[in-house]
């Protein structure tokens, strides 16, 4: 884990320290499936069953860079897969902030509860079957993370985000950051050139 966190320090996908603290924290081998162990520290997306995957390590620095979490944040971790992700940010969070993980592949919520059991996050660290709507509704979050692409800007999250607050999201090809300045303006930066499996909700894409 140490040459791949290296690795990214250098190509300039690890800058912050607190991320990179997470990152030698949360080891990505607690989250990957046990045939595929010669490959945890590859930098590639790998397969977690259920056509999921665990995202590549440098697009999840990369998201999580453009996230910028830090403690004490209300954060919403959608598409959650094995909980690698949810676990980097209760590692930031710490027990001041709060992480909800939404995984809508039943076998996937099981894998990525257990996978978080490994660690003492306690109680503000959790992952749940996600609903027939998008996101959480009724509750605000400092932050909300997407790993899945829609194919639209899915705007009910930014109903579901605090004023201040980031949405870090891809859309079709292209990673978006949108920042809710007021209740009435967002802004948003566009990344692209990467590859997600599709944003599905209630068994449609999104």
């Amino acid at each position: 884990m140490e040459n791949l966190i290296e690795n990214m320090k250098v190509s300039g996908a690890l800058k912050s320290s607190k991320i990179i603290d997470a990152f030698k924290a949360i080891d990505r081998k607690f989250f990957v499936p046990e045939y595929l162990k010669e490959h945890i520290y590859i930098d590639k997306p790998l397969p977690i069953g259920k056509d999921q995957t665990i995202s590549q390590p440098t697009t999840v620095a990369f998201m999580l860079e453009l996230l910028s979490p830090k403690k004490g944040d209300e954060i919403l971790d959608i598409g959650s897969g094995s909980g690698w992700t949810t676990a980097l940010l209760c590692q930031i969070v710490t027990k001041s902030g709060s992480v909800l993980g939404l995984e809508r592949v039943d076998e996937l919520v099981k894998i990525g509860q257990k996978n978080l059991s490994q660690f003492d996050f306690g109680t503000h660290c959790s992952i749940k079957k996600a609903g027939k709507e998008l996101g959480m509704h009724g509750v605000l979050f400092d932050k909300i993370l997407v790993s899945a692409s829609a194919e639209d800007i899915p705007k009910v999250l930014f109903e579901q985000l605090k004023v201040g607050g980031t949405l870090v999201i891809p859309v079709r090809n292209s990673i978006f950051r949108f920042t809710k300045v007021s209740q009435t303006r967002i802004t948003q930066e566009e990344f692209p050139g990467f590859v997600f499996v599709p944003l599905i909700v209630n068994n449609k894409k999104v």
